[in-house]
């Protein structure tokens, strides 16, 4: 039975976007280990609240995330 953990910036994702990404990684690994498993694959989501979670050495925000999706560096 596989456990895909995916761990997000609360608020940066819309409700519809985390069903996609189960949706599709699930798609992905039943395309892996066959049809038969996908009802024991699991998908979970965790968000992290915004400052939370740190790349470089810095604390990543909400807003942040979203900048960086539109194509702005991030400071």
């Amino acid at each position: 039975m596989p456990f895909v953990e995916i761990k997000l910036i609360e608020g940066v994702f819309t409700k519809t976007q985390k069903q996609e990404m189960i949706e599709k990684i699930t798609d992905t690994m039943v395309s892996i280990e066959g049809e038969n498993m996908r009802q024991v694959t699991w998908v979970v989501i965790n968000e992290m609240k915004s400052g939370d979670w740190g790349i470089g050495g810095k604390a990543l925000t909400t807003e942040a995330v979203k900048s960086l999706a539109a194509g702005e560096p991030i400071g």
